[in-house]
C-alpha cells in the first residue's frame, strides 16, 4: 500500500471570506443568487456528541417516564429515591451502639437468637462479640433489639 501522504487529494474547494459574505447577505435578503446557492460547506472536523445524563431511575425502567412529555424534562418530575445506604440510618444505628458497647439480641430468621456486643459491621455482614467472635450475615437477621428493652416484637 502506498504511503497516504503521498496520494493526491481530490478536488479541493477553496473558500473565501467574499462568497461567504456574499450567500449570507443575499440569503438574508432572500435574494437568489447562483454563487451562493451552489456554495457548499466546508467540513470543518469532526462534532463532538455530548449526551445527558439519565436519572438511574430513567436506566432502570428502561423507558423516559411520562408519555408525551420531553424526555428532556422528566428528569425533573422524578422523585429522588431514598435507600438505607443513602438515608446511611442504619450505619448511624450501628455506630451508636459499636460506641455505647450495648448488648443487643439478635433473631435470627430460623428462630436462633444470639445476644452479643458489636464489634464491627459492613454492607453485608455484622461481627458480635459473645464470648466467642460471631458473624451474622444481614441477610439472615429476622430483627434486633437492644436486649435491656424486652422482645422487640
Amino acid at each position: 500500500m502506498a504511503n497516504p501522504s503521498h496520494i493526491p487529494a481530490g478536488e479541493l474547494h477553496e473558500v473565501r471570506a467574499e462568497a461567504a459574505t456574499a450567500a449570507t447577505t443575499a440569503s438574508a435578503h432572500g435574494i437568489a443568487d447562483d454563487h451562493a446557492a451552489n456554495h457548499e460547506i466546508v467540513n470543518t472536523g469532526p462534532r463532538k456528541l455530548v449526551r445527558p445524563t439519565l436519572p438511574a431511575r430513567a436506566l432502570r425502567d428502561g423507558g423516559h417516564g411520562l408519555r408525551g412529555a420531553s424526555p428532556l424534562l422528566t428528569h425533573q418530575s422524578a422523585a429522588p429515591i431514598m435507600t438505607d445506604e443513602a438515608s446511611h440510618a442504619e450505619a448511624f444505628y450501628f455506630q451508636k451502639q459499636v460506641q455505647m458497647q450495648t448488648l443487643m439480641t439478635f433473631v435470627l430468621e430460623d428462630g436462633d437468637q444470639i445476644e452479643g456486643y458489636i464489634e464491627w459491621y459492613d454492607r453485608h455482614a455484622i461481627k458480635v462479640r459473645n464470648g466467642s467472635r460471631t458473624l451474622i450475615y444481614k441477610s439472615s437477621i429476622k430483627y434486633l433489639y437492644k436486649t435491656g428493652e424486652g422482645s422487640g416484637q
